[in-house]
């Protein structure tokens, strides 16, 4: 030990902090740069050691080549009088293993810390080196901040392992730990760390799943009486459901964990950056991860490893294999794909008839305006069948279709209308049920599912009428399994946001959650043996992959493609119907004294775009891969100067002096920040006992805040809430939603769930209806005299705009907005207007689309 007022070069010592098996750490004082500093002393009789000499020397080069804010900085290295010693930041805080001591963490912090850990580990894997020492008491918590630390048995590529590397006792003063065998600490270490196998990043991986079970649950994930029994447990055993220990455990955060503690490597996450995605995705998904989970049955040991224990304990053991044929055979089979369609046009939804060579599928020739086309074998190019405005749900065994009629466009591939059933063979559609999104038809060709808003909520009904399960957010791409037990279906937390998850429900109305929550959720089908849940999404961007999900909430990617596949239909003898979706977005800005719009577009999906008073800035959300999960709020000149990121989330309105930019984080619990324009440090307002956000606008005076919003098992409805006051108050009833303060900030305007639109005082009163308006009606400004609105009538293409009087319901033209060529245009979404209506901005979405037959062969 060193004594306080030993002098190390600069460095004098102060305090003892701590001791472990590769050195001494101490409190000292650089007196170059007048900061504490903390130094990792290698003690004499270690140093006399060249293999532990060159483990210490091995971290000092470790570290030295990472810099990342969640790992501990190396400042210097040293050697004075036989004394080794490395210099470090020195971080005020406690160990995670202590904070541990207390019991589990909060969920919300959980995430949080995992996506730091994660973080600096992919930091570290990226730079080739393998921690193999991850634990909580090498991870320091300061100030909520983790910082990954003690890099003594890392092991960098290209760097040659020091003699007697696996001989020596990593830690000192840790239950369990190794001596004279294997590098690590026994309840953090993966089975190929106990077989003595070399570690990688996945056995990192591992560790991490053991930390994210701990933070949750309070409890170890695997523990024994003595070596040999928490050795079986590692090799043979899976840990309890974290459920089972803490309830409010997210079933998403449950399947991440289990998939790091999969026995086999290659069956783990294999990268920290993906395993970080993920964790940030879940802190994304608001009341998406408190769904309901059943986790499949334990699986037994692999033979291999039950080998293995019965060969380091000395015991005996009959161990199987379970049957991994099929899944191997799968990851061996080869795509080949057949190209249906010529015409690059939107295709929506396409499937397989009862023949499984016909095939049916709506598009839109021009605009969005969808059509039925059939693809029969013997005939050279598609057949169109029915009325325009018709848009394909489903069909079924019997040859009959599920239909929308009078299908008008909403967003993304999803469409409303009045749910028809339509012969396949020829004939008219039959009217059934009014305003449905989706339908699938049961296994027999009798029954139908739907999903459709009632009350401002999304209901998933089997038969139609007899309610399974219902959401605030909203629900598509209905499925029924092959023998009409369960639906699939997506479930996304936000409106007309595609991000969610893959759930199932069974006919008695029990949900379960499958997956974790992905970006880009469009086109989900059955395994012809009712086993998996097959769909396409993607992590972050537009680039889409299909992906499968068990039962048990096992995901695999199960096919990937350069330019990105939408999953339409899975026929039974496993052949697929898939589209290529090619998507083109602009987000146009109009000044009248330009000579003609700007496209002032970002990345790749730029939009809800909002200028500030003088017309210089434009204010606009950003989606894509580089944004992550959460979007970014942007700002730019309207002259095309270059971007400045204001933060994450996404903008929804900029305040009335253009200082601040209200900005919605989807995290967990979701936020509502002002985000400066200038210099300055983000706000974040007092949530409440709100659960989900959907919009806020500025009041005119700046001071405070229009918020739709909803509670707990509610449906969405408005508040008021002060800039930096208490948290908000309900002012309009549930079900309220699509609204519009009105210029003097008193009145709002809006939607209510029985479909038309009402004027709701902001201090209390009486309401009333809001003439000549309806459900089809999307109010997107208020005049400024508070006479009138401008609003768009459904979502036909070219984009149609009226001004409507509030006191008579007179409408009249304002204007059309669309460009000159309707070929691919999805959709034409009008953004801001300025207060003298001369500027405005929109938002455009062009797809084009090329089906193909995919089949697999081994």
């Amino acid at each position: 030990m060193l004594a306080a007022g030993t002098t190390l070069g600069p460095y004098k010592i102060l305090a003892p902090l701590g001791a472990g098996g590769m050195g001494e750490v101490y409190r000292a004082h650089d007196s170059r740069l007048g900061r504490d500093v903390a130094i990792k002393v290698l003690p004499a009789h270690l140093a006399a050691t060249p293999e532990v000499r060159a483990r210490f020397e091995r971290e000092a080069r470790t570290v030295s080549q990472l810099n990342h804010p969640h790992i501990c900085t190396l400042f210097d290295v040293g050697h004075q009088d036989g004394v080794d010693y490395l210099v470090m930041e020195l971080l005020e805080g406690e160990t995670l293993a202590h904070r541990l001591e207390k019991g589990p963490l909060p969920v919300a912090e959980v995430l949080s810390l995992g996506q730091q850990i994660a973080g600096a580990l992919d930091r570290a894997h990226r730079a080739g080196v393998v921690h193999r020492d991850l634990k909580p008491g090498n991870v320091m918590l300061t100030k909520g901040v983790a910082k990954l630390m003690d890099f003594g048995l890392a092991r960098a590529h290209g760097l040659a392992p020091a003699a007697g590397a696996l001989t020596q006792s990593p830690t000192i003063a840790q239950p369990l730990t190794a001596e004279g065998t294997i590098v690590g600490t026994f309840q953090y270490m993966a089975p190929e760390q106990l077989e003595g196998k070399e570690a990688d990043a996945r056995s990192d991986l591992w560790a991490l799943g053991c930390v994210l079970y701990e933070m949750a649950t309070g409890a170890r994930a695997f523990a024994g009486e003595s070596q040999a029994s928490l050795i079986a447990a590692i090799m043979e055993r899976h840990p309890r459901p974290m459920t089972e220990l803490k309830p409010v455990t997210p079933p998403a955060l449950e399947r991440v964990v289990r998939q790091c503690l999969e026995k086999a490597p290659d069956e783990r996450w294999q990268s920290a950056g993906d395993l970080r995605h993920e964790l940030q995705w879940i802190a994304g998904a608001g009341s998406q991860v408190g769904a309901d989970v059943r986790a499949g049955a334990e699986r037994p040991g692999r033979g291999r490893q039950a080998l293995l224990v019965a060969a380091v304990l000395g015991i005996t053991a009959i161990a199987t294999w379970p049957v991994a044929a099929w899944w191997d055979g799968r990851s061996r089979t080869r795509a080949s794909f057949e190209t249906l369609t010529l015409r690059p046009v939107p295709i929506f939804r396409a499937a397989f008839a009862p023949d499984g060579k016909t095939i049916v599928y709506s598009a839109a020739p021009e605009g969005n305006l969808p059509r039925l086309f059939v693809l029969r074998p013997e005939a050279p190019e598609p057949e169109a069948a029915g009325e325009f405005g018709t848009h394909l749900l489903s069909a079924s065994s019997k040859g009959e279709l599920a239909v929308l009629t009078g299908a008008r466009y909403i967003y993304h591939r999803v469409f409303q209308g009045t749910l028809a059933r339509m012969p396949l063979a020829g004939g008219a559609p039959r009217s059934i049920l009014e305003n449905v999104r989706e339908a699938d038809w049961s296994p027999d060709g009798s029954e139908l599912a739907i999903i459709h808003d009632v009350g401002g909520k999304d209901r998933l009904e089997f038969p139609v009428g007899h309610v399974l399960c219902e959401s605030g957010g909203y629900l598509s791409d209905l499925r029924l399994s092959p023998r009409g037990d369960r639906m699939a279906f997506f479930e996304h937390p936000f409106r007309w946001d595609d991000r969610g998850s893959v759930n199932v429900v069974d006919t008695k109305g029990r949900k379960t959650t499958l997956s974790s929550v992905y970006s880009g959720l469009e086109g989900l089908a059955w395994s012809p043996d009712g086993r998996e849940v097959v769909f396409s999404a993607s992590k972050a961007g537009e680039k889409q992959a299909v992906y499968a999900v068990t039962l048990g909430g096992r995901t695999r990617i199960a096919l990937e493609s350069a330019g990105g596949l939408t999953l339409q239909d899975i026929a039974r003898d496993g052949r697929w119907l898939a589209t290529r979706d090619d998507m083109v977005r602009s987000l146009v800005v109009h000044r009248p004294e330009w000579p003609e719009d700007r496209d002032l577009s970002w990345l790749e999906y730029s939009w809800n775009g909002m200028l500030t008073r003088d017309g210089r800035s434009l204010i606009f959300s950003e989606a894509g891969a580089a944004m992550g999960p959460t979007y970014g709020t942007c700002l730019r000149g309207t002259d095309g100067s270059p971007v400045v990121r204001l933060g994450n989330g996404k903008a929804t309105d900029v305040s009335p002096d253009g200082k601040w930019v209200l900005s919605l984080l989807f995290t967990l619990p979701p936020q509502l920040r002002a985000l400066p324009t200038g210099a300055g440090q983000a706000r974040i307002l007092e949530r409440g006992n709100l659960e989900g956000y959907s919009g806020a606008r500025w009041f005119p005076d700046g001071d405070s805040v229009l918020i739709n919003a909803r509670e707990p098992g509610g449906a969405d409805r408005y508040y008021v809430q002060r800039f930096g006051g208490p948290p908000p108050r309900p002012v309009t009833p549930e079900g309220t939603h699509a609204g519009r303060l009105s210029p003097d900030g008193r009145l709002i305007l809006a939607q209510t769930g029985e479909g038309g639109y009402v004027l709701f005082p902001v201090d209390g009163g009486e309401s009333r209806p809001a003439p000549g308006l309806s459900a089809e009606d999307n109010v997107f400004h208020w005049s400024a005299d508070g006479r009138s609105v401008l609003v768009r009538r459904g979502s036909r293409l070219p984009a149609r705009t009226e001004r409507v009087d509030l006191s008579s319901g007179l409408r009249t033209p304002w204007k059309e907005i669309a460009p000159r060529d309707l070929v691919g245009l999805r959709s034409c979404s009008m953004g801001f207007v300025s207060e003298d209506e001369r500027s405005y901005t929109y938002s455009t979405i062009r797809m084009f689309s090329t089906l193909f037959l995919v089949r697999f062969e081994k």
